[in-house]
């Protein structure tokens, strides 16, 4: 898929159709993660993918439950260290992500209500913490990317326009 398709036509799946996601999708989906960028290279990230009771326990941790009670897949992005930790789990968290989509795959990121009670129930060390937690599946609802240009993706989404975003000085 072209990367500004992919981009633009990339939407929130909340709701998923309950297939599991093959081993080898799962496995390019973390090694988008672990190909970001991060400040000085120290890629100061962990994936922990959280299945089972744990994922149950999950859900009371994270500001929509939902994402997280319905997906096939969710991976707890951890992250330690001090400076732009943030700004590179975001990037970690998009190349995912999209990655994800790539792969007919959607995705939501879930904020973190209770981060201490998120790190107990993913055994996150007390050096480290959750920065976001991602959930995946095949989407409940067919999506196409390609039945639009990127254009066309780009002029329906509910954003902001460009001109009003962008400033010269």
């Amino acid at each position: 898929m072209d990367t500004f398709l992919a981009i633009a036509s990339r939407r929130e799946v909340r709701e998923y159709d309950g297939r599991p996601i093959p081993e080898e999708v799962v496995r390019r989906i973390l090694d988008a993660g672990r190909l970001s960028g991060s400040a000085a290279n120290r890629q100061p990230w962990r994936f922990v993918i959280v299945s089972g009771e744990a994922q149950s326990e999950l859900v009371n941790t994270v500001y929509e439950p939902d994402n997280v009670r319905g997906a096939p897949l969710v991976v707890a992005l951890v992250v330690a260290g001090k400076g732009p930790v943030s700004f590179d789990a975001g990037r970690c968290a998009q190349n995912m992500l999209l990655a994800a989509w790539n792969e007919g795959v959607g995705g939501v990121p879930n904020g973190i209500a209770d981060r201490e009670g998120a790190n107990v129930v993913v055994g996150v060390p007390e050096d480290r913490s959750i920065a976001i937690v991602l959930s995946f599946g095949y989407p409940a609802r067919a999506r196409d990317p390609e039945s639009r240009s990127a254009e066309e993706w780009s002029t329906r989404a509910k954003r902001s326009p460009l001109e009003e975003l962008v400033e010269r000085v």
